[in-house]
């Protein structure tokens, strides 16, 4: 007799999670993965497309730096509200600033087109001593003059035309000015998008950022100042031409570390040869004298509790910052790289505190 066959069993369908079903571990995980690698790519495109804004917002809160530390320090005076301090220290830094304007274009403009020939009948006198040694062809120091100055074209264009400088300008400034007007808003703004568990920390990480950068600022003006009143003075005694739009030229240039120095000493020593030779020696006496002391003296004084930037590592930024994006970011290269230390100082402290090293590191912060 036959056996029939039994019909074959079918095993139950499984439904297994699809693109749309949110809920599956597998799912979230690959969506937050996705996000993570999207996110860099709109950030890396963000900046290179925005730089310039962000350079604009990045100087106005360092103008706002600036006025928080005039009204913090007016404040150690006259207790009046922070609105009136904060006026009062737009008034004496705008009136400092029209004076210094003033003053050179009243006392020293004319001397500025003169320096410009002197740097140039310098420049091109290099050119054909090196020429002369037969180290470049003769066709050559035309060239490299060109390239020269097309590479400080290039290095101008973040700023722009004559008109878009000023709207920058103008720009910093406003940004400056509400920021330092009511600081706690805009900080209560940044900390309402965080975790309410990583507020506290945002709040330390701000104060100690300000705290940082005031102190880095301060210690940069009065460098400004000491460089540029001390370098107008011992060209004066050594009979240097132009001392004076020497000492303003390098007292402003003295605010990017590195790069500003040894562009005033390049002017400098130029300016002391086109006079002689005598001159041009004191010239570079003055220039590592002044450079020695503010180096050696004055800014370690200040910067004692600062953070401590290598001066490499100054340096590299500077240029990263230069290359991506221009003149604004070289000018502003070093405090960034302050915010960046503090921010992961104070980040690797909390860590360390949160595996078992106690409570009593965060509390000392």
């Amino acid at each position: 007799m036959a056996t029939r066959k039994a019909p074959p069993t079918t095993e139950p369908h499984v439904e297994r999670p699809g693109p749309a079903e949110f809920r599956d571990p597998l799912v979230r995980r690959e969506i937050a993965k996705a996000a993570v690698w999207l996110g860099m790519a709109l950030a890396i495109v963000g900046v290179i497309v925005l730089a310039q804004p962000l350079l604009l917002i990045v100087g106005g809160a360092i103008f706002a730096v600036f006025l928080d530390g005039g009204v913090r320090l007016l404040g150690r005076f006259l207790p009046i509200p922070r609105g009136w301090r904060l006026l009062l220290t737009l008034i004496l830094g705008f009136g400092f600033l029209g004076w210094v304007f003033w003053f050179a274009g009243t006392t020293i403009a004319a001397q500025a087109e003169a320096l410009r020939l002197v740097v140039t009948e310098q420049f091109n006198r290099v050119i054909a001593f090196v020429a002369s040694l037969g180290l470049m062809p003769t066709s050559q120091p035309t060239n490299i003059g060109s390239q020269l100055l097309g590479s400080v074209g290039r290095l101008t264009t973040a700023v722009g035309s004559a008109i878009g400088a000023v709207a920058s300008f103008i720009a910093m400034l406003v940004i400056g000015i509400f920021l330092a007007a009511e600081p706690r808003i805009y900080d209560r703004g940044i900390a309402w998008m965080l975790p309410v568990r990583h507020r506290a920390g945002f709040y330390r990480i701000a104060e100690h950022v300000g705290f940082t950068l005031r102190r880095l600022l301060f210690g940069r003006l009065v460098g400004m100042i000491f460089e540029g009143v001390f370098t107008w003075i011992m060209l004066m005694i050594g009979g240097v031409p132009m001392a004076a739009l020497l000492g303003l030229v390098t007292g402003v240039l003295a605010f990017i570390p590195n790069i500003g120095a040894i562009t005033s000493g390049v002017l400098m020593v130029a300016v002391g040869f086109s006079a002689g030779p005598h001159q041009g020696l004191y010239a570079i006496f003055v220039y590592f004298f002044v450079q020695n002391i503010d180096g050696y003296l004055v800014v370690p004084y200040i910067a004692r509790r600062t953070v401590d930037l290598a001066p490499a590592i100054v340096l590299g930024m500077q240029l990263l910052m230069g290359a991506l994006f221009g003149v604004l970011g070289v000018l502003f290269a070093d405090p960034v790289l302050a915010t960046l230390k503090v921010v992961l100082v104070d980040l690797s402290r909390r860590e360390a505190a949160e595996e078992g090293e106690g409570p009593e590191v965060v509390a000392s912060d």
